[in-house]
């Protein structure tokens, strides 16, 4: 599942909350699950900055998943920045597919 962003922001879409909230069901109710929050930004700005936009991101889902009851230690964020693209290009269709937070859950 992906969650996405406008330009230079790491606001969560209200929209989009309803995903955030049925990750945080799923999570709940199993308690040894393991999310990774993969934070992703578009090729505009420098290499730094976009690290911590997706850092900012992924964190912000973080936040949205602990008060919506899932542990700290279910939870893992990473910052990309622009270094994996979802899409290739330099326009805005590319861009707003670039600004993401990725769900990844991990394997046991």
């Amino acid at each position: 599942m992906v969650i996405y962003f406008d330009f230079d922001s790491s606001e969560v879409h209200p929209d989009d909350r309803i995903v955030v909230e049925a990750h945080a069901q799923i999570l709940a109710r199993d308690p040894s699950s393991e999310v990774v929050l993969e934070g992703h930004a578009d090729e505009r700005g420098s290499r730094e900055y976009n690290v911590a936009l997706g850092e900012r991101r992924a964190n912000g889902v973080r936040d949205m998943l602990r008060l919506l009851g899932v542990g700290d230690g279910q939870i893992r964020t990473v910052s990309y920045g622009e270094e994996r693209p979802a899409t290739i290009g330099h326009e805005e269709e590319s861009w707003s597919r670039n600004r993401r937070v990725e769900f990844a859950y991990v394997a046991r």
